[in-house]
């Protein structure tokens, strides 16, 4: 007979797989394998568009219900509130000193989709089109950085007494979803963010090549970098994402 902390045992060993199996629903594909250029592109977006569209609906639903919240902010109700509360906590807004109000204004700010021309392009570069080590080995499409002993990949060419390495995923979605993360709420992307907010106003939207622009602090090539992206947008018609 089995005691309820057995079948406790075999459920979560059951939840564990099927865990698993989400985890390796959508791993990189052997991109190294295509002779024609323009096939490999089209592979390439092909592939991470999607996940650039779902981490990207996650944002749009949150902002909907930031909105929500905009509209009710002199009378907030407790579980709207705590809505508030979780949503300053995962954009990392500080509540300290602040009123419900301006809070919600600076989550706008962050709480916004990237461009998907803009995540496509600095994919591209950054993973040498799915085919870098780590992507490879780490599932990192942006080259984002960690700082923690075995977070990781250490780089090959890694400056003496530097000690960041090129963080691992354990998907590709997690890549996607850590770089959004990043430019919705790092300091040095406030401009991006700031930018984004004015074509918003503007233009209802704004296009990733616009965008690049804000992205001096990403490389330390600086507005060779900012150049390289927009040349990728341009050359691939990424542009065209964006409407969709």
């Amino acid at each position: 007979m089995w005691s309820k902390r057995s079948f406790l045992g075999i459920s979560i060993f059951i939840v564990a797989i099927f865990a698993v199996v989400i985890i390796d629903r959508n791993p990189l594909p052997d991109f190294s394998h295509y002779t024609q250029v323009k096939e490999k592109k089209s592979a390439f977006f092909d592939y991470i568009l999607p996940l650039v569209k779902q981490s990207n609906q996650v944002v749009i639903e949150d902002r909907k219900q930031l909105e929500v919240l905009l509209d009710n902010v002199d009378d907030l109700s407790f579980f709207e509130q705590l809505e508030l509360d979780e949503l300053a906590e995962d954009y990392y807004i500080d509540r300290e000193n602040r009123s419900d109000l301006q809070i919600i204004e600076q989550l706008l700010l962050r709480v916004d989709p990237v461009p998907p021309s803009l995540a496509l392009a600095q994919a591209a570069i950054e993973s040498a089109w799915g085919t870098s080590r780590f992507a490879v080995q780490g599932n990192n499409l942006f080259g984002q950085w960690c700082y923690k002993k075995g977070c990781g990949l250490v780089p090959l060419q890694r400056n003496a007494g530097s000690h960041h390495e090129v963080a691992k995923f354990a998907t590709v979605s997690e890549s996607v979803e850590s770089y959004i993360r990043n430019i919705n709420t790092h300091r040095a992307y406030r401009d991006l963010r700031a930018n984004r907010a004015q074509l918003r106003g503007a233009e209802s939207s704004a296009s990733g090549y616009q965008l690049a622009e804000n992205l001096l602090e990403y490389s330390e090539l600086r507005e060779k970098y900012v150049h390289e992206v927009q040349a990728v947008i341009r050359i691939n018609n990424l542009a065209r994402y964006d409407k969709l």
